[in-house]
């Protein structure tokens, strides 16, 4: 749907076409393709090492890494995270909350919200009498919720932890439409006596579906909006395809004061794509992890991922990546923590500043 309305600034005629391109992408989306926001990642400790966290997560943060980090904690820490997208037109949250419940086992509950805030509705611009009215412009939100509840547990093997992760969806794109989604995760972690650390991350392992209703005055409206270019109905459901991501990770002292943390992920998708390695039925990625710690008090980080094979107009392949750097403090359990995604804008990802903030309250005793 595209209505040009010049008396408004480039910033409100953005968000006109916003709405268009949602509503384009209900009908021309392939139904085995959703909840693309929880791809994104949490905590800026780990986007600034690139993602590649999966076999050394071990803090409240393990509730989307991998739940089975979530024994390594010692009492309860909260988690807070912040970015913003499209020049702060997209907001991009998380919160997560762990509590040790014993020796043995964690639980943990996290919330992530994907939005963007005050969409302007221009079904009703123009009038019965075919009159633009201004005043008939309203405004809605299109956002993506997933709550996330998370069991980790030591198991009797030595050095061996699993976890469980219960997730429920929730989408919502003004009043036009809703959908409701659950899909389960699970978790490994093995250490070694020699420092080395194995992670596997099973997400969606039964895949996550999405039912989605539509309001049908709603839809009628834009349906009729554009004569000769009505938009069908769309998908009433859509399913999320399982993905593993396994790591491997190994941490080196140098020293009593530093500390540097390595690890190599690679990401399964069972599908075909433009990931560095594609076939038929599974697509491989690495993405490649590095922290130094001095006295466990400054971090800093640099990581590298996301390599796709791109082809531009003029069919010429090239291999994109995202490298990520980032910082981080420590202090008698606050920890505060920067990353600055895609720099250089080497990969079709949009770069972002990331800050997050995790308390340790078994310090503050």
């Amino acid at each position: 749907m595209c209505i040009f309305v010049k008396k408004y600034r480039l910033n409100k005629l953005f968000h006109i076409l916003f709405l268009g391109m949602t509503i384009c992408v209900w009908s021309q989306s392939s139904p085995k393709y959703s909840n693309e926001f929880l791809n994104i990642g949490v905590d800026a400790a780990a986007l600034g090492s690139g993602n590649a966290i999966v076999a050394r997560s071990n803090d409240v943060n393990s509730s989307y890494w991998n739940p089975a980090g979530l024994v390594e904690i010692e009492d309860r820490e909260l988690s807070l995270m912040h970015a913003s997208y499209f020049a702060n037109i997209a907001n991009y949250n998380f919160i997560g909350y762990a509590i040790k419940l014993d020796d043995r086992s964690a639980v943990a509950a996290s919330l992530i919200r994907f939005g963007v805030d005050d969409i302007l509705d221009t079904t009703q611009l123009i009038d019965d009498q075919g009159q633009i009215n201004y005043d008939r412009i309203t405004m809605f939100s299109a956002a993506d919720y997933a709550l996330t509840f998370s069991y980790s547990r030591k198991a009797i093997l030595k050095d061996f932890d699993y976890g469980v992760n219960a997730k429920i969806i929730r989408r919502i794109i003004g009043e036009f439409a809703s959908s409701w989604g659950f899909g389960f995760d699970v978790g490994l972690r093995i250490k070694t006596d020699r420092g080395w650390q194995f992670g596997l991350m099973a997400r969606d392992i039964t895949t996550t579906v999405n039912v989605w209703s539509f309001d049908e005055n709603k839809l009628a409206d834009i349906q009729s909006a554009i004569e000769g270019q009505n938009q069908t109905v769309p998908e009433s459901s859509e399913i999320t395809i399982p993905k593993l991501q396994l790591g491997v990770a190994k941490s080196f002292m140098f020293g009593y004061d530093y500390e540097l943390q390595t690890e190599l992920d690679m990401i399964f998708k069972f599908e075909k794509n433009n990931d560095l390695i594609s076939t038929q039925s599974v697509s491989i990625s690495p993405a490649l992890g590095l922290q130094l710690g001095y006295t466990d008090l400054v971090f800093v980080r640099a990581g590298i991922g996301n390599f796709q094979n791109e082809s531009s107009f003029d069919q010429q392949k090239k291999l994109s990546f995202q490298p990520n750097i980032g910082l981080g403090f420590k202090y008698r359990g606050i920890e505060v923590d920067y990353a600055l995604t895609d720099i250089g804008d080497q990969s079709i990802a949009l770069y972002s500043n990331i800050f997050s903030l995790k308390l340790d309250f078994s310090t503050f005793k």
